[in-house]
């Protein structure tokens, strides 16, 4: 079925054609996108903030010149919550926070040694991380 006369049917874009990289959503503006902009209808204001981490259907994206242009219509505010004095990438602060929480979660049994355990549960007989291993009812 999926042939014809000419041979088995193929994409209508070929794949090395997509990049995997966000353009903005102006039209005819192929450059990539470093903002996303989102409407609060509610509150007639336009929000444009940092490219947001994967596209949602109410949200646009947009370039650094069409986001450094934005204008909003008549009676509405925009809020940019673009700052350009901080970080691109973690700090070591938060890096570190990071491995400590990370630390933390892979230690249940000094959290029970500390109190900040649940009460034992007499059907439990061993536990793995998260997971639990319970007596049979019948036992």
């Amino acid at each position: 079925m999926g042939e014809s006369r000419r041979g088995p049917l193929k994409s209508a874009v070929p794949s090395n054609v997509v990049s995997p990289v966000r353009r903005c959503s102006r039209t005819a503006c192929g450059r990539p996108a470093v903002a996303t902009l989102t409407y609060v209808y509610a509150d007639s204001t336009a929000v444009l903030g940092p490219l947001a981490t994967y596209a949602e259907p109410h949200c646009y994206d947009l370039c650094a010149e069409h986001s450094e242009r934005l204008t909003a219509p008549r009676g509405w505010e925009v809020v940019r919550l673009l700052d350009s004095s901080a970080p691109a990438r973690p700090s070591g602060d938060d890096l570190e926070a990071l491995a400590n929480a990370v630390r933390e979660a892979a230690r249940p049994q000094e959290r029970a040694a500390r109190g900040g355990a649940r009460t034992a549960d007499p059907m439990e007989v061993a536990r793995r991380g998260h997971l639990r291993v319970l007596r049979s009812p019948d036992n």
